[in-house]
């Protein structure tokens, strides 16, 4: 967490806006035993890895008739039903429902045209434990939220409006990041693609690649997922990936 100054981390993992602030370190105790974050020693990406950035960047853009040869490549590449499942499903955190429920019928729609080839896809698992509710699920979201960001996140925004700031710990952090069949690091890749992907994110772009770091992706990961997005999605979405990166801080 070197690279992690808590000063410059600012946002929570949906908005981004002046007068947002992280408390101390101290805090994170409460945390660690949430989620492991990633062991990859790899300077690369994985191959499913690689799949998944344009499936999650087509989805934001409610792009379907890409996203289906997408989501075919991605399943070839050995992500599983349920792993492009959750990613269809975090969609709408950033991008609403609508282009997460359109999303996951093109995806309904792949799997049954392959099961017609005689293609069997491997289904993954589905999350092992059942998701806390009531108080335990706020105080599972702000731990989640926690140790994905370095510090508790506070701030004025939420002061001003404090009910955003319990559907973030409750529901984005609690309910989707508690389900464990896809782990940290991929839900961040997903989450910077789909924010790459949507002009005027670029604070939220930022702190998703700090966070990214937080979980064990490395620079060049990032720099490759940039190159990917470039390559298979557009030059502009690789390009704020690009920008962003260049305009975090290298220590």
């Amino acid at each position: 967490m070197s690279n992690i100054r808590i000063s410059l981390l600012l946002t929570a993992m949906v908005i981004c806006a002046p007068g947002l602030a992280v408390s101390s370190e101290r805090h994170l105790a409460v945390a660690q035993e949430t989620f492991p974050m990633s062991t990859t020693v790899s300077p690369h990406l994985s191959v499913p890895q690689q799949a998944l950035l344009p499936i999650a960047a087509l989805a934001a853009m409610g792009d379907l008739p890409r996203l289906a040869p997408a989501l075919e490549r991605g399943l070839d590449a050995g992500l599983t039903v349920s792993e492009i499942q959750e990613v269809l499903l975090q969609l709408y955190a950033y991008a609403g429902f609508p282009r997460s429920l359109n999303a996951l019928g093109q995806f309904m729609q792949v799997l049954q045209t392959r099961r017609q080839r005689g293609v069997v896809d491997e289904p993954g698992k589905a999350p092992s434990q059942p998701i806390p509710r009531g108080e335990a699920l706020l105080q599972a979201g702000t731990a989640n939220q926690t140790r994905l960001s370095g510090a508790p996140v506070t701030g004025a925004l939420f002061e001003f409006a404090p009910a955003i700031d319990e559907y973030l710990k409750t529901h984005l952090f609690g309910d989707i990041f508690s389900r464990d069949n896809l782990d940290w690091p991929s839900r961040e890749l997903a989450t910077v693609s789909m924010l790459a992907a949507i002009s005027g994110t670029d604070p939220q772009l930022q702190a998703h690649l700090r966070i990214s770091r937080n979980v064990g992706l490395t620079t060049n990961q990032l720099q490759e997922l940039a190159v990917i997005l470039s390559d298979q999605v557009d030059m502009r979405t690789g390009a704020r990936v690009s920008m962003a990166l260049a305009a975090l801080p290298t220590s």
